[in-house]
């Protein structure tokens, strides 16, 4: 079993991890930056270690300050959470390499998976559909760039082989455009990740975002915990989440959780994994498996009465999983709303001292959050201060008690995107029926 456990990340994940220890008995060790000395969850953690200034290039990512500190803690885990180093293949080799258990997956699956040429590839060959393509990288002979286009028929997106969090994207809707998006896009996730290797895929007009969540140990057990709806986004960042995906029939979303399921076997999976999926009339395609704990793993916790952190350590420290598949029934409907410190209409972000804090109560409601009353959110990192998660018997039922949740909810001193949320959650056209990934900002637009 572990014994000390250092979590590498911040804010209300470093403080949900930090809960999950506890209740295994695990002593933590919260790693934090100067900018995060007075924060809950490190306060509450058995020892902290301040490993560097704000900036996370500085303290986060450095991952010679986080090895050090599980050395002179004796500690025997590290914890990436999710962000910063959770899909860093590097770090989780040298963590192994230094004698600690890295929770997560192995180095080799994350390398897989986070390269997006090289998960297609697995994909296919699991029997996971996936999106038409370049089926590789390609080249640098753009007669051949127009060829493939031309094959895979308009409109087209070209993406970063090493991309991620909506960078490294371009749609193409001619082929007078293709070219210099193809040069844009090199230039663009050379310049983001140090890899300028590119991919082209069919893009699909009206998808929605539906996702598999996925649990593996290290003894070939798999389970699928279901799926969700994470269509609601603005620029490729997600604002709110759903489970289970609303609108998809239930023999098809079990004969899906069944293949993803079937690929971590293939690829040897171990521990947390989330499947990532377009859907669009009926059809599933593809696009990534995200290695790490997820912001909206809550609304499958409370679909499933599944505590995924807790599951997640345990994997970690060699022990096999503790259910089956018939043992998961997916029970009521359940929304998350990402609260993030920005303004609501230009979505600057909102640094500052929070003056007064008050987060909603009631049956059904869940607030994951590490902010507090005169809490200064700092400007160097995500702006997301809490996660308000809401739970019903119907769809219709977690909607309701989310816009009240959001009414009650106060945060004085900064600004946040609650008002968003809230002509969200009460929107018609959302609560009426499932809405494909562009709603979001359709309705935004002037």
């Amino acid at each position: 079993m572990i014994e000390k456990l250092v979590i590498a990340n911040r804010g209300e994940i470093a403080l949900r991890i930090l809960r999950a220890c506890h209740d295994l008995g695990i002593r933590t060790v919260a790693l934090h930056s100067e900018a995060d000395t007075d924060t809950k969850y490190v306060r509450l953690a058995k020892e902290s270690v301040c490993i560097g200034p704000a900036p996370a290039a500085n303290s986060y990512l450095n991952i010679p300050a986080v090895i050090a500190a599980a050395e002179v803690t004796d500690a025997t885990a590290i914890h990436p959470g999710y962000g910063f180093l959770a899909e860093n293949a590097d770090f989780a080799e040298r963590v192994e390499q230094s004698g600690f258990i890295f929770v997560g997956p192995s180095a080799d699956t994350i390398r897989l998976m986070g390269d997006k040429i090289s998960a297609i590839r697995a994909m296919r060959e699991a029997g996971i559909p996936c999106v038409p393509g370049s089926d590789g990288p390609l080249g640098d002979d753009a007669d051949e760039v127009m060829r493939t286009a031309g094959d895979i028929g308009y409109p087209v997106i070209i993406k970063a082989a090493a991309g991620g969090g909506g960078k490294g994207m371009r749609v193409v809707h001619t082929e007078a455009a293709l070219l210099n998006a193809w040069q844009l896009t090199r230039s663009e996730a050379q310049a983001a990740f140090d890899n300028d290797t590119v991919y082209m895929e069919r893009y699909l007009e009206k998808p929605r975002h539906v996702e598999y969540q996925v649990l593996a140990d290290n003894h070939g057990n798999v389970i699928h915990l279901g799926n969700r709806d994470c269509s609601m986004q603005r620029r490729h960042q997600k604002v709110l989440e759903e489970a289970p995906a609303p609108g998809i029939d239930e023999q098809v979303r079990t004969v899906m959780g069944e293949r993803c399921a079937e690929a971590c076997r293939a690829i040897n999976y171990r521990g947390v994994g989330t499947f990532e999926f377009l859907y669009e009339k009926g059809e599933f395609f593809f696009i990534e498996m995200n290695t790490r704990l997820q912001v909206e793993h809550p609304v499958t916790e409370a679909v499933t009465g599944i505590d995924i952190v807790r599951e997640q350590i345990l994997v970690a420290a060699g022990q096999e999983l503790r259910y089956r598949q018939e043992d998961i029934c997916l029970r009521g409907h359940a929304v998350e709303c990402r609260i993030n410190a920005e303004d609501p209409d230009s979505f600057r972000p909102s640094p500052g001292r929070i003056t007064q804090y008050h987060q909603p109560g009631g049956p059904g409601i869940r607030v994951d959050s590490h902010v507090f009353n005169n809490y200064t959110v700092p400007p160097y990192y995500d702006s997301m201060i809490a996660k308000v998660i809401a739970y019903g018997e119907t769809r219709e039922q977690a909607l309701d008690r989310m816009s009240g949740a959001l009414k009650e909810m106060v945060i004085d001193g900064i600004s946040t995107n609650i008002p968003l949320q809230q002509r969200l959650v009460t929107d018609a056209a959302f609560r009426r029926q499932p809405l494909d990934i562009h709603y979001l900002e359709r309705r935004l637009s002037p």
